[in-house]
């Protein structure tokens, strides 16, 4: 497969195995129910490799000459990598099975497995996936819409979104309520917002840290 080939929203699967066979298998099943998939034989491979941006899974063994599974797991949730695993090995046991599982794996399966076994693990890690990237997307866009207010427009938006009233949003900042009203517009029109109700959605989706940034800068 040509990973290049990143143009399109098609769901990708990665396969890592250090057995071929299984690869060549695992292949092959997804293939015949329309999932694109491509094939690694180790942690360190997958690592070099330049992914394509596309919506996906990992289909990932435990145990590899090298990096384990596990560790590969470990690796992308501390680089913030997100992309949803399901583990499928031979050499399972509980306190793999509980490791993975509590490092947000989908499924922790065991060889041989039943191809709808897998196949549903797949479905349910590619809809998380897609489900992430969905939200991803949006935070983005309201980051960057955010980022247009002015520090007066984000003063007002930070008491809107605690309920409080233009009247005493004016007598805290000491400006009129007519001033209050205009910033307020202001900021529900950048952030393009509907309502009151999305206008608090938007600031709870926007990373604590930025939020913290506000809440400095009124203080000073």
């Amino acid at each position: 497969m040509n990973l290049d080939a990143d143009t399109t929203d098609r769901p990708l699967v990665l396969i890592v195995d250090d057995d071929e066979e299984v690869r060549f298998a695992l292949r092959e099943l997804l293939l015949s129910v329309g999932l694109d998939a491509c094939c690694f034989g180790s942690t360190q491979e997958l690592l070099r490799a330049d992914l394509p941006q596309r919506p996906g899974c990992l289909i990932l063994d435990v145990r590899m000459p090298g990096a384990s599974g596990l560790d590969l797991q470990q690796h992308l949730v501390m680089n913030g990598n997100t992309r949803p695993i399901v583990f499928l090995t031979g050499h399972g046991d509980i306190a793999m099975t509980v490791q993975a599982m509590k490092a947000g794996a989908v499924d922790f399966l065991t060889k041989p497995v039943r191809d709808q076994a897998l196949l549903d693990a797949v479905t349910a890690a590619i809809e998380k996936d897609i489900t992430q990237r969905t939200t991803a997307h949006r935070v983005r866009e309201h980051i960057d819409r955010y980022a247009t207010l002015t520090p007066r427009e984000r003063e007002v938006l930070r008491e809107v979104v605690k309920g409080r009233l233009n009247k005493q949003i004016a007598f805290d900042l000491g400006i009129s309520e007519i001033t209050v009203k205009l910033h307020r517009g202001n900021a529900t029109r950048k952030l393009q917002a509907g309502s009151v109700g999305q206008l608090i959605r938007i600031w709870e989706s926007l990373p604590a840290e930025l939020r913290g940034k506000l809440a400095d800068y009124t203080k000073g």
